[in-house]
């Protein structure tokens, strides 16, 4: 992933390199996937030009057949769809790309998958946002988000996560399909992503950084031939992961078939019982983790506030109530509920005005990807949350780390420094939105679209 656009070393056409991808890293340590992770290229290897569309490009489908179908020629990759045709993740139809709802874990839908999940956790009617109680999701290595976009319908958002990988440009069809997405991976550096942001962490092998993220009680998902699978290498990953699992105080919550379900554990009470010396060890009190905008990984578990060791939890309201409830962490940056009140009411007039000035110029269903570059209390975003779109919703890293707020209240964002290029590809935004901030980063023309 990339900070600036490169011209793409595998590219043989120059009307191309710049269009389908992301800058290369240099060559790093590939056993920890550090050569996906950001890396700066010297500025004669930098692209600061204006990225044109390709030939034929349409303007994309609206949002919510797009979940299922796009233009072929948007995104003219369709090596994938050939590659994972077992597994129905896209099937090429004449000039578009199918989208069956298929996946690495589920070849025969998310949503029968999805109910699958909320059946093992006896959770009711099959619907795995528990009421509200489950509203954020990591999906570590989404393909082309089919599980995160059949969530949106039971009212749960999540981070699609995916590197531009030999898989090339799964996140580019995420965003263009309208699913929340992030070009990103698990590697050497933190997800910039606070602590304690996710009630369900889907698949991905780093646990003690999913350890970080997850909430207090929340769950990771692994389907996987370890978790069933009776050969001897299958049972050995399985044991020694199983070992890790219960040093980190994780439980299993429920399992079947090739799907196990761990919960981590709602206090610190498994944390302080734990032998001297037992590894993975405890992070030291000084080490911050909601510090994350290129900061390593840390092999230690970090253990939960004392608000959220006493009240057994992150003290959230379930959702929707979550979007308009002063968030726990509120006092963390010395804010008021007051303050909270009236910027939450100041922002729904805004954007009320906003789309007054949209219409009739531009149709409501023309915009369906956001992204508020400076969020601070995410009241932009909450104010949008009865539209048919969603915000990518961005901290700049020189500012309050307001990001735990977004997480807080059932949004979703990510910590940035505007000096770089965002994670992401061309034409992957409908609208910017920017409130006091300046730049002139060249890359905030390549993510809009056309």
């Amino acid at each position: 992933m990339p900070l600036h656009t490169l011209k793409d070393e595998a590219s043989s056409t120059s009307d191309d390199e710049s269009n389908g991808f992301t800058p290369r890293s240099f060559p790093l340590d590939l056993s920890l996937m550090e050569h996906y992770e950001r890396h700066c290229p010297p500025p004669e290897r930098r692209f600061n030009c204006l990225i044109p569309p390709p030939p034929g490009y349409k303007v994309p489908i609206k949002w919510p057949k797009s979940r299922d179908e796009v233009w072929k020629v948007n995104i003219p990759h369709t090596h994938l769809a050939h590659e994972k045709s077992d597994q129905n993740w896209m099937v090429v139809k004449g000039d578009k790309i199918n989208f069956p709802g298929g996946g690495t874990h589920f070849h025969y839908g998310a949503d029968k998958y999805i109910a699958s999940m909320a059946n093992m956790l006896n959770f009711s009617n099959n619907i795995l946002n528990n009421g509200g109680r489950l509203r954020m999701f990591l999906d570590v290595g989404c393909g082309v988000a089919s599980f995160g976009g059949y969530l949106l319908a039971s009212d749960i958002m999540t981070m699609s996560l995916a590197p531009n990988d030999v898989h090339q440009n799964q996140i580019r069809f995420a965003l263009e399909r309208g699913i929340p997405a992030y070009l990103g991976v698990l590697g050497t550096k933190r997800l910039p992503y606070p602590s304690r942001s996710f009630e369900l962490a889907h698949y991905g092998i780093l646990l003690l950084e999913l350890d970080r993220v997850l909430r207090p009680g929340g769950y990771f998902a692994y389907s996987s031939p370890e978790a069933y699978a009776q050969d001897e290498e299958d049972l050995r990953i399985w044991r020694e992961m199983s070992a890790l699992m219960e040093l980190m105080c994780w439980t299993i919550a429920a399992k079947r078939n090739q799907t196990v379900i761990w919960q981590k554990p709602m206090t610190n009470d498994c944390y302080q019982e734990r032998e001297p010396g037992t590894q993975p060890p405890l992070c030291n009190s000084d080490s911050d983790p909601d510090a994350v905008y290129g900061v390593n990984m840390e092999a230690c578990i970090s253990q939960y506030s004392e608000h959220d060791h006493k009240t057994k939890g992150s003290g959230l309201a379930p959702w929707p109530a979550r979007l308009t409830s002063p968030p726990p962490r509120l006092s963390d940056f010395g804010y008021s509920t007051d303050m909270f009140e009236k910027d939450t009411e100041t922002w729904r007039h805004r954007v009320d005005a906003y789309w007054d000035l949209l219409s009739p110029a531009i149709q409501s269903d023309t915009v369906r990807n956001i992204m508020d570059m400076k969020a601070n209390m995410v009241s932009f975003a909450a104010a949008l949350n009865d539209k048919d779109v969603w915000v990518m919703n961005v901290v700049p890293e020189d500012g309050p780390n307001t990001l735990k707020l977004i997480y807080d209240r059932g949004l979703m964002g990510a910590v940035h420094s505007w000096c770089e290029a965002f994670s992401t590809y061309p034409r992957t935004y409908d609208l910017l939105h920017a409130w006091d901030i300046i730049t002139d980063s060249p890359s905030l023309n390549k993510i809009l679209k056309f």
